[in-house]
């Protein structure tokens, strides 16, 4: 019988090629009105989507259930296309309005757009073996920056994280963080067009 204690297998992360624009179905943002926490979702009612993709294109609508804000944000036309919203940086694609889940952390400002990307996040940051079983030229972990990815920050960033996870649960304008504030860091758009046969 072997005595010798066996250490617990690495936490390991496969990363099947996940993208930014799957954590666009939900977003947390700054009210344009109090303050405090809004929402940003798909407008109800809409079909079946056939592409994650398409969630760039889809009509939103942004609601404040504190002070009872409301908008509505609809793609652009280019010919017979719809122009759709760009996925990153610390806005939401939409209405460019803050992200609520906004944290400083190693010297920048560490985002999500809700709690479900708040847990993507920390289970690759906390992972000690890294697969990649996609294309690592789309993934949302291959785009993560380097600070975020490295092994000297993982503390830093995992309690970055665990911030973010408990601002989610607030949403009173004096629960805002100091970090989320209008910076003009979205990506810029690069012209991705929707045509009834799909996104192009």
């Amino acid at each position: 019988m072997n005595s010798r204690p066996t250490s617990p297998e690495p936490v390991r992360h496969r990363d099947h090629g996940t993208w930014l624009v799957e954590f666009t179905r939900r977003i947390l943002v700054v009210c344009p009105r109090c303050g405090g926490r809004a929402l940003v979702v798909p407008v109800p009612g809409l079909p079946p989507r056939k592409y994650f993709s398409e969630l760039l294109f889809q009509p939103r609508r942004l609601s404040c259930s504190r002070c009872g804000a409301v908008a509505g944000w609809t793609a652009g036309q280019r010919g017979a296309g719809l122009v759709g919203a760009v996925a990153g940086g610390t806005e939401d694609p939409f209405f460019r309005r803050p992200l609520w889940l906004q944290t400083r952390c190693a010297g920048r400002i560490l985002w999500a757009c809700d709690e479900e990307h708040v847990d993507a996040l920390a289970a690759y940051v906390g992972a000690r073996l890294r697969e990649r079983r996609a294309s690592p030229t789309m993934g949302m972990f291959a785009r993560l920056p380097a600070w975020m990815k490295s092994a000297g920050h993982r503390d830093e960033v995992l309690a970055g994280l665990s911030a973010l996870r408990a601002l989610a649960r607030r949403s009173a304008p004096a629960d805002r963080s100091d970090a989320a504030h209008e910076r003009g860091d979205r990506p810029r758009h690069h012209g991705s067009l929707y045509f009834r046969g799909g996104p192009y």
